[in-house]
């Protein structure tokens, strides 16, 4: 059974459980400096036509704004395909560093968008398409930990990542993901170790908030708040493998 923690306390006490199933209670910035022993330094976030702006973008900034204050993060845009120029949901065109296939990153983030009106372009494409899940299941099986961002935590259902594991998506998918083997719950943001899943579009801003303090420390993330001047909502809710 995991817990829940409020999204704005940084540098709060909070709890944890180590791999060897130890229960701790520290302070974020040693939790953080727990996390960092394994290294989290580069981070993918894979876009495809249709992809929500804000899903990508939002974590983009934060992580790059991350890397300003301290992070040794290396983030790139990776297309799902080779493809030059890839087009988002409302139109922002994006050229991406390069496809996906060419990097094996710590950190994959998958964005949302289109899953809910089944758009023609976008994630539920992508879902029905397979590639996109089957290169997420591979990053995993390689080590990774997976993001899913808003609806695009449907991916990493479709990846098999979810099953028996707590999870939410953007309210419009609720319906889809309790059809599935994954355990819904009621949270903004949901982190269950190498598996990350948050809710609709906003959201991946709090989650990605969240990873900064995880990997890097709460003082990280308590700057790149205040240089995006954004203050973060909501409940993490904690897996048993968070």
């Amino acid at each position: 059974m995991g817990h829940t923690c409020p999204l704005g306390g940084v540098g709060k006490e909070r709890s944890g459980q180590l791999s060897d199933g130890t229960e701790t209670r520290t302070i974020t910035g040693l939790f953080a400096a727990v996390s960092r022993v394994v290294g989290m330094d580069t981070v993918a976030i894979a876009c495809f036509d249709g992809f929500d702006e804000l899903d990508a973008i939002g974590p983009y900034e934060v992580f790059e704004n991350a890397a300003r204050f301290g992070a040794s993060w290396d983030v790139t845009l990776r297309s799902v395909r080779e493809s030059d120029i890839v087009t988002a949901s409302h139109g922002l065109r994006v050229e991406p560093d390069g496809p996906l296939a060419d990097v094996v990153p710590d950190l994959l983030v998958v964005a949302g968008g289109g899953w809910n009106d089944r758009n023609e372009a976008g994630v539920w494409t992508e879902a029905e398409r397979g590639d996109l899940p089957e290169a997420v299941a591979a990053a995993h099986d390689r080590g990774t930990t997976v993001v899913g961002v808003c609806t695009g935590g449907m991916v990493l259902s479709r990846a098999g990542l979810l099953d028996g594991r707590p999870a939410v998506t953007h309210g419009g998918a609720i319906e889809d993901l309790r059809a599935t083997d994954a355990t819904v719950v009621d949270a903004r943001v949901v982190d269950d170790g190498d598996v990350l899943t948050c809710g609709g579009v906003t959201s991946g801003l709090d989650l990605a908030v969240h990873l900064v303090e995880r990997e890097w420390s709460a003082d990280v993330a308590t700057a790149v708040c205040e240089e995006m001047e954004y203050e973060p909502r909501g409940d993490v809710f904690r897996g048993e493998l968070a």
